[in-house]
């Protein structure tokens, strides 16, 4: 299952605090004016912290992007209760439909589209499909060695979501997954499924 980190666990509820007030202020802030043009100044005058309080936290405004696209991402694989369950065809076409869904509304919610934004948000996503997909093929069979596919797939589910977002008259998410679906199973090598079932 995908988890926060041993070390956000772990924190007082008063760090927790202060760190939702930042998180919080800085996504009022990036669709407002882009992630390129937000100052650290904007976020602490917005979260009504200082600036060694912000720093004591995150050491730039990149690690607290990372942040915030690795939380937003983990709650949607939550809300679908990705993370919790198996490997199985439906399963991984709710997650390649999840993966379009907040490829597209990261670029539309951001003010420009931005290369070191962009760059973030793939690093990000992509880690959270790896991780998830060797979570379910070690399932399958713990003995497999489940990084080469769940890489292939990874990689394969992002640049069909990133393809899609672009498209001016996309058709809907749901059905843009079922059209994929076999391309990224196929990056797998998963036995069929009357034998995962069995």
């Amino acid at each position: 299952m995908l988890t926060a980190s041993p070390i956000q666990e772990k924190l007082d509820p008063r760090v927790k605090r202060t760190r939702a007030l930042i998180q919080k202020a800085f996504g009022e802030l990036l669709p407002e004016k882009g992630f390129r043009d937000i100052t650290v100044q904007d976020i602490t005058e917005r979260a009504e912290v200082n600036r060694a309080t912000f720093y004591a936290h995150y050491p730039d405004k990149y690690a607290l992007l990372e942040e915030n696209i690795a939380q937003a991402f983990r709650a949607e694989l939550e809300k679908r209760t990705l993370s919790a369950c198996h490997y199985s065809l439906e399963n991984l076409r709710a997650l390649i439909e999840t993966v379009c869904e907040f490829v597209a509304y990261s670029h539309e919610h951001c003010k420009a589209a931005e290369q070191q934004f962009d760059s973030l948000v793939e690093g990000q996503v992509r880690l959270q499909i790896q991780t998830l997909l060797e979570l379910w093929l070690a399932k399958i069979n713990p003995d497999a060695q489940e990084k080469l596919p769940a890489t292939a797939a990874t990689w394969a589910i992002y640049g069909l979501a990133l393809e899609w977002s672009r498209q001016k008259n996309r058709q809907p998410s749901r059905d843009f997954a079922r059209q994929v679906l076999g391309l990224v199973a196929g990056n797998l090598n998963i036995p069929n499924q009357a034998e995962l079932q069995a």
